[in-house]
């Protein structure tokens, strides 16, 4: 899935880092890290072939507790938190053409895509098609036309100096922001009940998106260091912004601010169009919210879709776009974490499994464990505020736990 921190994550990574070279490892990073969590996800998703996510994956591989917690970010973090930073995103991209606060931009939003998929199933779908490819065609001709016209102000920089910083905290904090903007990765995981034949279908949709992504953010991000000053690319949301006004000028700056728009539009779409699924596989399990279960007409499930919209809305008008970033990797990258964990547990269950095995095992998933305890010490040592929102999060999904009894239909 391509994501929303394409187009905003690099005036954050600015701030701390600034030489090309930094940039550019941090971005193939991310994408190497992406790609052993799409190895092992792949893995996970083949032995527990069922829609839900890490839900199904934690509860099937740890305790029923684990994969609740794991169900509750999902719930709660996993997917409202990203539809509120699209949203975000979308307000800061079209308050530069439109006279409107981007907040009611943001919320206007969120309302709209959840109306729209609260009635036609197909219709979603086929959006989610279109949009797809629209995302694809919107990177290239930006990447074109940044690589083929000649740059007034850069903030190129290749130096020697990367040498200094790949080494400093910064650096780390830095790749946080590259991580939030890979989460999607591992989106295919959470709708395997729509996969055909999931263990030959799920790595290669997984490995392949993940393989096209990295190469079209590395680029992009390149071509926007080519053609913003650094000072007016650092801590800015709109990063797109800047660029599109340096290439086109103001009149087409406007133009491509609506396509960004677009674009996040469609991101927004599909997660709400996903989030559902984990929230009904929950509520399968859990009398708490069983509902969230009920559906329309339509066989929509439109009580968990418009629980995740209101917090979703929640979200936009309670913080800022840097804090909940930051807070939405820390929470979601523990859960990744644990599921990743699980492969060396179900190479031990099951030593002759005949489903999809990851390659260079045990090598990949402690890769991704190490990174991500690398990303987790850091967010808890420099943004404790955070970090303790997501335990906060934790603790009230532990609390919830005992106080739902397990409906008769159980995924244990």
């Amino acid at each position: 899935m391509i994501g929303t921190g394409v187009f905003t994550s690099l005036g954050f990574q600015l701030v701390d880092v600034q030489n090309s070279w930094s940039i550019t490892a941090l971005w193939i990073l991310g994408g190497v890290m992406a790609l052993v969590g799409a190895f092992c996800y792949a893995e996970v998703g083949s032995a527990f072939p069922k829609s839900g996510g890490e839900y199904v994956f934690l509860t099937k591989i740890y305790h029923p507790f684990v994969g609740y917690l794991a169900g509750w970010v999902s719930l709660i973090v996993g997917f409202a938190a990203p539809v509120a930073l699209a949203a975000m995103a979308l307000g800061a991209y079209t308050s530069n053409v439109v006279s409107i606060a981007p907040s009611v931009l943001a919320v206007g939003t969120v309302i709209l895509i959840s109306v729209i998929h609260s009635f036609n199933l197909r219709v979603s779908s086929r959006f989610q098609a279109f949009a797809t490819w629209f995302k694809v065609l919107l990177l290239r001709f930006l990447l074109g036309t940044g690589l083929w016209v000649v740059s007034s102000s850069s903030a190129l920089d290749f130096s020697g100096s990367w040498t200094l910083e790949v080494l400093t905290p910064s650096f780390a904090i830095a790749f946080v922001y590259v991580s939030y903007s890979y989460t999607g990765w591992n989106a295919a995981a959470y709708i395997l009940d729509e996969v055909e034949h999931p263990s030959q279908n799920l790595p290669k949709a997984l490995v392949r998106g993940t393989l096209v992504v990295t190469l079209l953010y590395v680029l992009l991000q390149l071509v926007f260091l080519k053609h913003g000053s650094l000072e007016a690319l650092k801590g800015q949301i709109d990063v797109g912004h800047v660029f599109a006004t340096a290439v086109f000028g103001s009149k087409g700056a406007a133009l491509i601010n609506f396509l960004i728009a677009f674009f996040l539009i469609s991101s927004i779409s599909a997660m709400v169009w996903v989030g559902p699924r984990v929230s009904m596989a929950m509520s399968a399990d859990y009398k708490l919210w069983g509902f969230l279960r009920r559906k329309n007409k339509n066989g929509i499930p439109v009580m968990a879709l418009w629980f995740q919209a209101i917090i979703s809305i929640i979200y936009i008008l309670t913080g800022t776009f840097e804090r909940f970033l930051l807070y939405c990797v820390c929470i979601l990258q523990l859960s990744s974490a644990l599921a990743v964990g699980g492969v060396f547990i179900l190479r031990k269950r099951n030593p002759s499994a005949t489903y999809y095995q990851s390659p260079f095992f045990p090598w990949l998933p402690l890769l991704f464990l190490i990174f991500s305890v690398w990303i987790l010490g850091y967010l808890i040592v420099k943004q404790p505020q955070e970090s303790l929102m997501g335990i906060g999060i934790l603790a009230v999904g532990a609390l919830t736990y005992f106080l739902s009894p397990r409906a008769d239909k159980s995924t244990e």
